[in-house]
């Protein structure tokens, strides 16, 4: 058995007494990061410091042997954060995240009774492993189970109710660490099914077995946080979670509606520590950039932003109103809920329980002197009006509405009884917007592309037969531990941008259809959300199956016919 003969201190020399004593007071796996996070240095620069002091080598793509694992205690798994790796003889590998000390030495070869070799491992990889082997949050659960088999008695009630709050809390941080949008708790016949929202796609996620027996504890544990009523299961409630740790601010809505197995549970979770993102994060190309900048300093006019739920509609409000924030204008926010807070702006979060909407919001700002206004949405005709008035009246307003397209917010402003000369005066610019997902970096694989297919699949994105020219290859996803074998990691956008000019100004006011907005607009040279889809492929950003996806969601073939090849 190879015993450690390292100095755990000499891994944090630049490290303070108080520091040092932090990190290894902490747990096992969580002490590279708290090293590195002290140190100034990432968690790579930590393990090759941690490889160099204690001697043991890193084993950058570990590949953990299940037959092994399920060899091991689960609890010495959780304890020490090691993982078998195969075996070298009567020797097993060991991967870990943290040097073994004498103590961990004893323990692994008291319950294998086998010489280890150690081998470092990237602290990711082995929580992902973990997770996905055993469940999120089965630490939480294996000490109770065990005491409750081996000793055959109740675990104690105080002991369940700690259990609880750990598995809830790791169920959260678990989200935030996979940068999920949504938490789905979802009772089933035999199972407690907990799935992700990210990247817009659902992902469940692997749990303990045992979890269904928990399964009202939990779901009592998160309405107690959200202070509803625990008692009270046949109606449905929603309350609010403000949640804090280490590395992440939460508001979380909280939503319970009772089924046929239990009440389900879903969380919508928002981050305020979360950077908000820039004009280039969004994915939005240069030549549009120098169109937009154009509009938001105008002012003043209105912006609209179309798409679907979940297009990323307020993420680019707020990139907007973070471009034109400056100490010489006012601007202020109506929004539901307020998502990112933006120094210097004044945000305002509607309470429609108490009769402040959008509309009543909207009318009292205009009473404080705004120079610009973002109102969340335009749901109805009391908002679109007061909005557009105040355009009218030196005001720049951004807003969304739920439509297909750039076109069709115009038409859909009409529908809603707006004149059409206030919108063709009023209206500057509609972006319509999706969000498609990014093909993994670590595992999309590349594929020669036809010409036959290339032609067929631009002419089903009604693209001009020229746009596959020079196109020899394409990526596909494949599926890797890093995506959770989804092949995608990460958004971006895709952009229809309709600069509202004089070009469209008769079109609107004598009621055309968008079919006709679209036409004139395209001559003019607004390009169409399957352009931007294309170029993404293009690149190599995204696939075909991801952009036909998303289009074919949203519903754009009502457009079809009215696109020609020259689009």
């Amino acid at each position: 058995m190879v015993s450690a003969t390292f100095d755990p201190l000499q891994l944090m020399g630049s490290l303070s007494e108080e520091e040092r004593a932090q990190v290894l007071a902490s747990h096992r796996k969580e002490r590279l990061q708290l090293m590195a996070q002290l140190a100034g240095c990432d968690l790579e620069e930590g393990l090759s410091r941690v490889s160099r002091e204690s001697g043991y080598s890193i084993e950058e793509r570990p590949q953990f042997n299940p037959e092994q694992v399920r060899e091991m205690p689960v609890r010495i798994i959780h304890e020490y954060h090691c993982l078998p790796m195969g075996s070298d003889g009567n020797q097993w590998i060991l991967g870990t995240v943290w040097p073994p000390d004498g103590l961990m030495d004893d323990w692994i070869f008291a319950t294998i009774g086998r010489e280890v070799t150690w081998k470092l491992v990237h602290p990711e990889l082995a929580n992902r492993f973990i997770t996905d082997f055993f469940g999120v949050g089965s630490e939480s659960f294996e000490g109770e189970e065990a005491e409750l088999l081996e000793n055959q008695v109740e675990v104690e009630e105080e002991d369940e109710d700690a259990a609880i709050i750990r598995f809830v809390n790791e169920i959260i941080h678990q989200a935030v660490q996979d940068s999920a949008t949504d938490i789905h708790i979802e009772p089933q016949a035999e199972v407690l099914r907990i799935r992700y929202r990210v990247d817009g796609g659902l992902v469940s996620i692997p749990v303990p077995d045992n979890l269904r027996r928990y399964q009202d504890a939990v779901i009592s544990r998160m309405k107690i946080m959200a202070k509803l009523n625990i008692s009270e299961r046949r109606r449905p409630q929603d309350g609010r979670i403000n949640y804090k740790s280490a590395d992440s601010e939460l508001d979380i809505r909280l939503s319970t509606v009772p089924t046929l197995h239990g009440e389900s549970v879903s969380l919508r979770l928002l981050n305020k520590k979360s950077k908000p993102l820039t004009f280039v994060e969004l994915g939005l190309p240069e030549e549009d950039r120098a169109v937009v900048d154009e509009v938001l300093g105008l002012p003043h006019g209105i912006v609209l932003v179309t798409g679907p739920t979940g297009a990323g509609k307020s993420t680019s409000l707020n990139a907007f109103i973070r471009e034109v924030n400056s100490s010489d204008k006012r601007v202020i926010t109506i929004e539901d809920p307020v998502e990112y807070e933006v120094e210097g702006v004044n945000q305002i979060q509607v309470n429609n329980e108490i009769d402040f909407g959008f509309p009543q919001a909207l009318r009292h700002v205009l009473r404080q002197d705004p120079d610009i206004i973002m109102v969340g949405e335009m749901r109805d005709t009391e908002t679109a009006e007061i909005g557009i008035q105040a355009s009218l009246t030196g005001h720049l307003v951004f807003s969304t509405l739920h439509t297909n397209d750039a076109p069709g917010a115009l038409t859909r402003l009409i529908d809603m009884g707006i004149e059409p000369f206030l919108i063709a005066s009023a209206i500057e610019m509609v972006i319509a917007q999706r969000l498609v997902r990014k093909l993994c970096a670590a595992c999309a694989q590349p594929y020669p592309a036809a010409r036959e297919e290339l032609l067929e699949t631009v002419r089903s994105l009604r693209l001009h037969p020229s746009r596959a020219e020079g196109v020899t290859s394409l990526l596909r996803p494949q599926g890797c531990s890093q995506c959770r074998n989804t092949g995608y990691s990460g958004r971006i956008g895709v952009f229809e941008i309709l600069r509202v000019d004089d070009n469209l100004h008769d079109l609107i006011v004598d009621r055309a259809s968008s079919r006709e907005i679209r036409r004139k607009a395209s001559r003019h040279g607004m390009k169409a959300l399957e352009d931007s889809a294309w170029k993404l492929v293009r690149k190599g950003t995204t696939s075909l199956e991801e952009i036909f996806r998303v289009i074919e969601l949203d519903g754009s073939s009502e457009n079809s016919q009215s696109r020609s090849l020259d689009d």
